[in-house]
């Protein structure tokens, strides 16, 4: 498998993810993992997990660890520009690096368990989700319009 890179990382759109978990068969299937630190105030993805980037040195393989059997991983930031596919990237070497030493989903035939699962970034980040979505109860907590009115 060629080794990833940030402009390589699949990309999912806001409209997609929305779609995705508006869908009854998706629910429990795909993690969210905001990687913002003090910006996360003022509203978050609906069960989304905030795993800021000054934490991954110890959460990342505890991420790969409890996600292993997520169908999809979608990591965001801001805008979804540095930390959140350098996250992804992160998250994707560390799974690799487990896997190759045989520490999380690896059988004993071999078969790597979370070699089907998908991790993206999201397009556009927090910033473009919630211009979209941030009064929308059913995809988004927490939103206080105010504080993204001409923040960006």
């Amino acid at each position: 498998m060629p080794t990833q890179t940030i402009p390589t990382l699949a990309r999912i759109s806001p409209q997609e993810l929305a779609s995705l978990l508006r869908s009854p068969p998706n629910q429990g299937k795909i993690a969210i993992i905001d990687v913002r630190d003090s910006d996360y105030i003022g509203g978050h993805i609906k069960s989304c997990l905030n795993v800021p980037v000054q934490t991954h040195d110890y959460r990342m393989p505890e991420l790969v660890r409890n996600l292993k059997d997520k169908e999809m991983v979608v990591f965001h930031c801001a805008l979804s520009q540095q930390r959140g596919p350098s996250s992804a990237l992160r998250f994707l070497r560390e799974r690799e690096r487990m896997g190759a030493r045989g520490e999380v989903g690896v059988r004993g035939d071999g078969e790597d368990l979370g070699a089907g699962q998908r991790v993206v970034v999201l397009e556009g980040g927090f910033v473009k989700w919630q211009e979209l979505y941030g009064l929308d109860l059913e995809l988004t907590e927490g939103y206080v319009k105010d504080l993204w009115d001409d923040k960006w």
